[in-house]
């Protein structure tokens, strides 16, 4: 697998003329100044009713999302390596976390807020030692159809979640499909204000997304929703508002949880990070520095994870990698992390002198704020290409978001994460041994094919396996071996394994390896191994003891050199 993580000399403290912290800042030129004002002054106007709906959905008050927007902005700006990304709270972990949460402790209360920022802490320690530790392959655990389908399941629970508030509907309890079936039984109580208000909010972020990503569409909207609350006194016709927002700052604080909680946290924690971690590295390999240079995906998820440990002790919630917003900051032109910096001045400006102006504005309107984002977040056109071009990952697609509809939450994603896993598995476990041609005319050695009539050797067995060679297909591979050595037309006296495939061979398949070329010596068949060019497969043959038992040169560069060599003994 490649190094997820960019150039193999970085370490935690940078490439070797990179900054320790600051990285965004190396190389900086002055003029660079205003495109970074810019580009913070816009990534504000997203960031403000974008972190208050995110608060909302997971039942925090406003200023817990502008806390955790701080946090993620200020920490990744001095730990982390991307120059665009931004982070803070995002709508896709919320869901995820706030079910979890809401097992423990009532939604909003004292406790509930504890063990949010317990979380932050924990989600940031483990995404902490993922970078340190360079483990950025995880992210690479989850394939793209069970990262799509966990996408949907999410997009599902905030479009349920903020139905009640659009339809201006007392929110229903239980599960997923029992609170669908309370709502759809009270459809003919909606409040036609709260309705036209969400559904306006929402019509003016599409539009404003459709002629250009930088306008923003959801300040726009909730500007005009609070303004039209107050002329018309709506709330007197049943719209709900806001209400004050808390201009008290945080304080530091580590979280007090018992033992029976942290010990439930735990599963959850892992979870975040996984999504955390998958996220964080497709923003930075969408969005790189340098498109010369790797994306350091490591650094990044240290970035991130200081994030949360500064959220958690200040009392907010875990944050991630936001895609829509870093885009924001790349297309707007920024150049380095002074852009979010200034998108946090802008903020604590807001919290200082401006709070009182957001508690005029509508439940409803941040409602549309989120079923904009229910809708962005969903990847259409690839669940349409998927569909035609893999049925079977289409399944998983289905399957995934199945489960976290259908589950509490953090379960459905633990579902998909294994589904991820078992994927993979069965993917390896089909692996089947292939015999090769000599194609007419030249030297190279082809799978047979009735497309492309090949040539064989009298007596010569040319097998290949186009996979690691590991305990969950080595039984197969050797069943495959010896099939073909008695369906041979003639007794075969040599076999060559064409080996490119075989980039790992574990202990198990070792001991299956050994067992066959002994075999196969027993029976007067002589064994050899062509084009084995990974260096970790050199190293378990030796390790493992196969090149002694192979015995002298009977490791070939190429099948042809081999059966030249062999062939004719």
């Amino acid at each position: 697998m490649a190094d997820s993580s960019g150039s193999p000399d970085r370490g935690f403290g940078g490439s070797g003329n990179g900054w320790p912290v600051f990285r965004s800042l190396n190389s900086y030129h002055l003029q660079f100044l205003t495109h970074d004002l810019f580009a913070g002054l816009t990534l504000a106007a997203i960031a403000i009713p974008e972190q208050m709906a995110t608060a909302r959905l997971g039942g925090f008050a406003p200023q817990i999302g502008f806390f955790a927007f701080l946090a993620g902005s200020l920490a990744f700006a001095v730990f982390g390596s991307n120059r665009f990304l931004s982070s803070g709270a995002d709508s896709t972990i919320t869901p995820i976390f706030a079910g979890g949460l809401a097992l423990l402790a009532a939604s909003g209360t004292p406790q509930y807020l504890v063990l949010a920022a317990a979380l932050a802490l924990m989600v940031g320690l483990l995404l902490l030692a993922a970078g340190i530790f360079r483990l950025g392959w995880i992210a690479d655990l989850l394939s793209i159809p069970v990262t799509i389908g966990f996408l949907v399941g999410i997009s599902v629970h905030i479009l349920v979640s903020q139905l009640p508030v659009i339809l201006g509907l007392p929110s229903p309890g239980g599960p997923m499909l029992q609170r669908v079936a309370i709502l759809a039984r009270h459809l003919g109580e909606t409040n036609l204000f709260t309705l036209v208000i969400g559904l306006g909010v929402l019509g003016i972020i599409a539009a404003s997304e459709r002629i250009d990503a930088r306008i923003p569409g959801a300040l726009i909207g909730l500007a005009l929703a609070g303004v039209g609350a107050v002329l018309l006194g709506l709330e007197s016709r049943g719209v709900t508002v806001l209400g004050a927002v808390s201009v008290a700052p945080p304080a530091l604080a580590l979280p007090d949880i018992s033992a029976g909680h942290f010990a439930s946290l735990v599963s959850l924690s892992l979870i975040i990070s996984i999504v955390v971690m998958v996220q964080t590295a497709a923003t930075t390999r969408s969005f790189p520095s340098d498109p010369d240079e790797p994306p350091d995906v490591d650094r990044d998820f240290v970035g991130v994870g200081v994030g949360s440990i500064l959220s958690g002790l200040i009392g907010a919630f875990p944050v991630n990698a936001s895609p829509p917003r870093t885009a924001v900051v790349c297309e707007t032109g920024g150049r380095s992390q002074l852009a979010g910096l200034a998108a946090v001045a802008i903020v604590i400006a807001l919290l200082a002198f401006g709070a009182s102006l957001l508690s005029r504005i509508p439940n409803a309107a941040l409602g549309g704020v989120l079923l904009f984002v229910a809708i962005r977040i969903l990847r259409v056109g690839q669940i349409v290409a998927i569909y035609r071009q893999s049925f079977g990952e289409f399944l998983l697609i289905l399957s995934t978001a199945a489960a976290i509809i259908v589950l509490p939450i953090e379960q459905g994603v633990g579902i998909g994460i294994a589904l991820s896993l078992l994927h993979g598995i069965w993917s390896t476990t089909r692996a089947r041994v292939l015999i090769f041609e000599r194609v007419s005319g030249t030297s190279i050695w082809w799978p047979s094919s009735p497309n492309l009539p090949g040539e064989r050797e009298p007596g010569v067995i040319v097998a290949g396996f186009q996979a690691p060679l590991s305990f969950l297909n080595a039984y197969d591979f050797r069943r495959d071996i010896l099939d073909a050595l008695r369906s041979s037309p003639q007794k075969a006296r040599l076999i060559v394994l064409e080996a490119t495939g075989i980039v790992e061979i574990d202990f198990t398949a070792a001991q299956v390896l050994r067992d066959l070329i002994r075999k196969c010596q027993t029976e007067g068949v002589d064994f050899a191994i062509a084009r084995l060019e990974s260096v970790r497969a050199q190293d378990a043959m030796v390790r493992f003891g196969i090149n002694e038992l192979l015995g002298p040169d009977r490791l070939f560069r190429s099948v042809e050199e081999a059966v030249t060599a062999l062939g004719k003994n």
